[in-house]
């Protein structure tokens, strides 16, 4: 290895390795954010998509020239402006010539582009590219000194910091993309809209946003589909630059014969792959997850047409949307994050107004800096064009001094008080300028340019014709590109906010007899059609079945646990087969110390005794057992050391007989018990030692039932232990089974 490659000793710095971490991180945070993933607030463009427009524009690609090889504007982009993978820029490009992808197209690309069930474009060696006339308005006056330019990557080239922008682009086409610690998502809206909104800016730089709402409907997607979204929710989001749109695929009824018919989907929602989309629900068809769903047929062409078959004509086509909007993704939730670099390329979240306050000062620069280079170049034109009035006074002398002086330049400016510049020119001037005809021509060039330089002096003196001029432009834009134009026209409606459609969740599972088994050990499985409460049962080794529960598919099963909460089961969601099935505690959310009391079908209007080990408890009803969650509901405060115990159904009874530990049994009525949605509850019974051993809730007039081996055993005459709630109790009655429980 040569010498001066060997790293000398002295040149090793150390640095603790947070330290050295840390710095390096927050470079590629920083590189990340301002030159990667969020776009710029004036042109909303990212850097790639910047030097794409930029680069097509070096090679004259404009709307009226022919089309160039993709391959080549990508080998120009990562040669001279941006130094990444050829496909990352490929992408970038194919995503702005994509009608389906971008609602304003950029680029104008021949060949295949990709189409919206995803399918990959053709490589970039078969496409070919060119702006679009939006590009071109983008790009306009860049020549002119509008925006600032730096060196590239290798300080061979120039490329520019932001473009003029003379196109609303960062709402019109949208931007999305996730930085380190932050993200920017933005939908597409209506150039026409938007340069509405712009102009009452203009008009009333004070307007309110409910002013600006007047003129923008929200997000105009270039798939179309149906925008369901409140308009106080969606001026809430503009008003914070966070927030979300609810959008549909949108869909008509095709009649039939017979009284049949068929919904016909012909725009899905925004960036949905429609093959995707077709897979998804042919799989949940055949789980037999849409149960009002017979059928579905593509039928697309270049245009989406998607064909729905109801299972039976006397479903409600409502009914089977709702049911697609709920489970597919025929109904997408799109966000908005207006997270974007200000002229300060400071990363934060804007609103509306500010967005459009920030494009429009960033025209008025615009204006004043093309006006400034037009002035200064008229000026110049100006200078050379008074040297040449001079020539034509004085041509002959002129003329001795080029054929005689041998520095004629010097003798010029020294004979007719000449600029260097004015100078330079008459000594370039060509003889066949030398005609009456073209002094006339000079004349008038230089009165035109002295009334335009005049009329530049003015707008930059004066902001009130600024923002005049940059009306009259906005306007402009907004008659080529807004809703008078084909490409400008509204394609997603709004302010269609649906009723809502009641659908009984049971429409979505098919409907058969099941038993669901729990076993002591916790392991919970279904099986087909209704067992006998003594039918045997395969288990685990060492385990046994604590409870054989006959329902139906769509039944829904309450599970209360020793932990207090109350566990919502969907028969449907339960394993089925004839193996272990599932421990209960990965099915819900149980920790490994929580066992089960009781587990039954949940029937609306009942009402339920939830009982604690240590004798208290309070009345609950069945609406409040029911936790969308897996980690369930907690309905029964317990103090450390004290178990949920009992989760009662009370029926018709009007009397509860509580036993404790001790063998003392109390009875009392039952609507001394409060109604409660949580809590500790009252005491029941009352105990020097121990807990309750069991609870039972009666009919007074029916007597007290227990169990003892086989028999039944009824007392009615329980005058000795009838008291109030929380007293000792009494002895049971003799026969009263020693297990202190009342079994059946």
């Amino acid at each position: 290895m040569p010498d001066d490659l060997i790293p000398r000793a002295d040149a090793v710095r150390e640095t603790p390795l947070a330290e050295a971490l840390s710095e390096r991180y927050l470079a590629y945070a920083l590189s990340t954010i301002t030159a990667r993933s969020l776009p710029d607030v004036r042109d909303g463009l990212k850097p790639v998509h910047r030097r794409l427009l930029w680069a097509m524009h070096q090679l004259k690609l404009d709307p009226a020239s022919g089309f160039k090889k993709c391959a080549r504007i990508v080998g120009d982009v990562m040669g001279k402006y941006h130094p990444h993978g050829d496909s990352s820029i490929y992408d970038a490009m194919v995503r702005l010539a994509q009608d389906f992808a971008s609602r304003f197209m950029l680029v104008e690309g021949q060949g295949n582009f990709g189409n919206i069930d995803g399918d990959n474009p053709a490589a970039m060696r078969y496409t070919e590219a060119k702006l679009t006339a939006i590009a071109q308005a983008m790009l306009e006056g860049i020549e002119e000194d509008a925006v600032d330019f730096r060196a590239t990557y290798d300080g061979e080239e120039q490329e520019p910091l932001v473009l003029p922008a003379g196109f609303p682009n960062l709402l019109a086409n949208g931007a999305n993309g996730i930085a380190v610690g932050m993200a920017t998502s933005i939908p597409p809206h209506n150039a026409g809209e938007l340069c509405a909104a712009a102009l009452e800016m203009v008009r009333d730089p004070n307007a309110s946003l409910d002013t600006l709402l007047t003129h923008i409907q929200g997000p105009d997607f270039p798939t179309g589909g149906i925008l369901v979204e409140s308009r106080e929710s969606m001026r809430e989001a503009y008003a914070t630059g966070r927030g979300g749109f609810r959008l549909r695929a949108r869909w008509d009824v095709e009649k039939g014969k017979n009284g049949l018919w068929s919904i016909v989907v012909t725009e899905i929602p925004y960036q949905v792959q429609k093959s995707r989309l077709v897979e998804q629900i042919a799989q949940l068809l055949e789980e037999k997850k849409l149960p009002l769903l017979a059928d579905l047929r593509d039928e697309s062409t270049d245009k989406v047409r998607l064909v729905f078959e109801p299972r039976a004509r006397t479903v409600e086509p409502a009914h089977l949307m709702e049911s697609l909007f709920r489970a597919t993704a025929l109904e997408q939730r799109l966000s908005l994050n207006m997270n974007v670099l200000d002229a300060n390329r400071t990363p934060r979240v804007m609103g509306l107004k500010e967005v459009l306050r920030s494009w429009l000062d960033h025209r008025q620069v615009v204006l004043v800096r093309r006006s400034q280079h037009r002035l200064s170049a008229i000026e110049r034109r100006l200078e050379i064009l008074a040297g040449y009035l001079i020539v034509y006074l004085n041509i002959d002398e002129v003329i001795r001094i080029i054929r005689e002086e041998d520095e004629p330049k010097p003798a010029l400016i020294k004979r007719f008080g000449l600029t260097d510049t004015q100078a330079e020119a008459v000594l370039n001037m060509r003889l066949r300028s030398l005609r009456k005809l073209e002094e006339i021509e000079i004349r008038r060039e230089h009165d035109k340019l002295s009334k335009e330089g005049e009329s530049l002096r003015g707008l930059l003196a004066d902001p009130k014709k600024q923002w005049k001029r940059i009306g009259q432009d906005i306007e402009a834009t907004r008659k080529k590109f807004g809703e008078e134009s084909e490409i400008g026209r509204r394609r997603t409606a709004t302010g269609v906010v649906p009723e809502p459609v009641v659908l009984d969740e049971n429409a979505f599972v098919e409907r058969e007899s099941i038993t669901v088994i729990l076993t002591e050990m916790g392991w919970i499985r279904a099986q087909k059609g209704t067992l006998a409460p003594d039918a045997e049962v395969k288990v685990k080794e060492g385990d046994r079945v604590q409870a054989l529960i006959p329902c139906e598919t769509t039944d829904r099963l309450t599970l209360f646990a020793t932990n207090g909460r109350a566990y919502t089961i969907k028969a449907d969601t339960i394993p089925r087969g004839r193996g272990d099935g599932q421990p209960v505690r990965l099915l819900l959310d149980m920790g490994q110390e929580d066992a089960v009391v009781t587990l039954f079908v949940w029937k609306a209007g009942e009402s339920f005794l939830l009982a604690r080990r240590d004798g208290k408890g309070f009345v609950v009803g069945a609406d409040d057992l029911l936790a969308e969650k897996r980690t369930g509901r907690t309905l029964l405060n317990l103090d450390p050391g004290v178990e949920a115990m009992s989760c009662l159904p009370l029926g018709d009874a009007d009397h509860l007989a509580v036993i404790g530990e001790n063998r003392k049994l109390l009875v009392f009525p039952l609507d001394q018990v409060p109604k409660m949605q949580r809590g500790a509850g009252v005491r029941l019974q009352a105990y020097k030692d121990g807990g309750m051993a069991d609870v039972k809730a009666f009919r007074i007039a029916d007597g007290l039932s227990w169990r003892l081996g086989e028999r039944v055993r009824v007392e009615t005459n329980l005058k000795e232990w009838q008291g109030a709630r929380g007293g000792a109790g009494r002895m049971p009655p003799n026969g009263f089974p020693k297990s202190g429980v009342f079994g059946g």
